[in-house]
């Protein structure tokens, strides 16, 4: 559904949001992509562009690094996606545009859209708070965990996962549905 960028970033984002103190706290791209396991050039380049979309705040130097620009819980996963992911519906196809959208849609086509229709639902209403309280022990919601586990590809769900190897289900404390 989204690009490596995207997932990449997402990550960054989210050891932003673990360490989020009112933007106090930054980290160097160097340790966001050590901590993440992310590749330094590419990182570099994510971060630009998160950046320049004011998604984090930069400053260079000794003592510089990188903070998320807001609250966790004011960016949205969608916010991400929408720097670097562009809509193509023909992406949605496995058959691509060459057969979608000319004429009957294929047999695949209802589903296919409810699962976009899902998936975008998912990352417009999941903010970094997630991170923050997984990062504060605090209880979050468990239906949330398990849609990230379910939905988000392995480089995302693992980065909620505590450093213990657990999954992301089993390393939080969870609680019942509370919107993020």
């Amino acid at each position: 559904m989204y690009g490596k960028q995207t997932q990449r970033a997402i990550g960054a984002m989210s050891r932003l949001a673990e360490v989020w103190d009112g933007a106090q706290t930054r980290l160097s791209a160097v340790d966001i992509a050590q901590q993440r396991a992310l590749p330094g050039p590419m990182l570099a380049k994510i971060l630009t562009s998160l950046s320049q979309a004011n998604l984090i705040v930069g400053s260079p130097g000794p003592g510089g690094g990188y903070a998320l620009s807001r609250a966790p819980a004011e960016i949205s996963f969608q916010e991400v996606a929408d720097v670097f992911e562009r809509e193509d519906p023909s992406n949605l196809c496995p058959f691509g545009g060459g057969i979608c959208g000319v004429g009957k849609n294929c047999a695949l086509h209802d589903k296919l859209v409810e699962v976009q229709r899902t998936v975008k639902t998912f990352l417009a209403e999941t903010t970094f708070e997630i991170f923050r309280r997984a990062a504060q022990d605090e209880e979050i919601d468990a239906e949330a965990v398990a849609v990230i586990a379910s939905v988000m590809p392995s480089a995302i769900a693992g980065a909620i996962a505590n450093d213990n190897g657990k999954s992301p289900r089993e390393s939080f404390r969870v609680r019942e549905r509370r919107p993020l």
